[in-house]
């Protein structure tokens, strides 16, 4: 089995949006820190929210470089039944790396509430106004991305 990576575009955030959680890593003094966050794509940046308080929010202040990961399945798989080194979860996964920016504008925290609630649900919702602003509107401007594919079959002349 191998590790394939994931150039086309369309197939890695097909890859993003198939989750439903993805998960943030921040560094505060060296020390990663990482949390399960629903997320939405926005072009070419990730949007999160949460409250505006809280360990989160204070490592993003003082550092904004973050690194978000998704992962897609867990099936088992194996070359050798009884080799424990054939073993592998076949599954792909994303990286994205880049900036957060805190996002304080009003009709724009508006706008990505509306992008976030699109990742979940195919209903028109609104928001009053005390919702919107006393909610974390967090924007990562992807820098780097990356995907895999884990546990996928060998080719071979005679397989493929």
């Amino acid at each position: 089995m191998r590790t394939l990576f994931i150039e086309d575009r369309n197939e890695i955030e097909k890859i993003m949006t198939s989750c439903k959680t993805c998960y943030l890593a921040m560094a505060e003094d060296n020390l990663p820190y990482v949390l399960p966050m629903n997320f939405a794509l926005d072009g070419d940046s990730v949007i999160l929210h949460s409250a505006q308080s809280g360990r989160m929010w204070e490592i993003l202040q003082k550092n904004p470089n973050v690194c978000i990961n998704w992962t897609l399945g867990e099936e088992l798989k194996w070359q050798d039944v009884r080799v424990g080194c054939s073993y592998r979860v076949k599954s792909k996964s994303v990286l994205v790396e880049g900036e957060a920016l805190i996002i304080d504008d009003y009709d724009e925290k508006y706008r990505l509430l509306e992008v976030l609630m699109r990742q979940y649900s195919d209903r028109k919702f609104k928001f009053n106004k005390p919702a919107v602003k006393n909610v974390g509107i967090i924007k990562v401007k992807i820098k780097k991305l990356t995907a895999k594919e884990f546990g996928a079959k060998a080719v071979t002349p005679w397989n493929s």
